[in-house]
């Protein structure tokens, strides 16, 4: 059994009987082709909605040309979750505007 919880500008998510999350995201096409590859095993997101291990993550491919779906999509499993605030880094505020912060994905 699936039960739409939310449906937020978008994301969808839906919550299985499990208790794991089906979250539905756009991505854009080059960040597709990187996840579809296998090279990027990382997601980079605002903290505007809820999601937690074991949460399945359904990434469907938006061209924001054409402000259109392309009808593909991937499904990963979430394996793990960092949450932050941008004033409760380990560099000062300054140096994150200056210089950026890098996600480094591990394998």
């Amino acid at each position: 059994m699936t039960l739409v919880l939310a449906e937020a500008g978008r994301s969808i998510k839906n919550v299985v009987a499990d208790n794991m999350a089906i979250i539905k995201k756009k991505i854009w096409p080059e960040y597709f082709d990187a996840v579809i590859s296998g090279k990027k095993k990382y997601e980079l997101r605002l903290n505007d909605f809820e999601v937690k291990e074991g949460d399945m993550l359904v990434l469907e491919e938006w061209n924001p040309e054409t402000k259109e779906y392309t009808e593909r999509k991937v499904e990963k499993k979430v394996t793990y979750v960092g949450k932050f605030k941008m004033d409760k880094l380990f560099w000062p505020e300054e140096q994150i505007k200056e210089k950026g912060i890098q996600i480094i994905s591990l394998e």
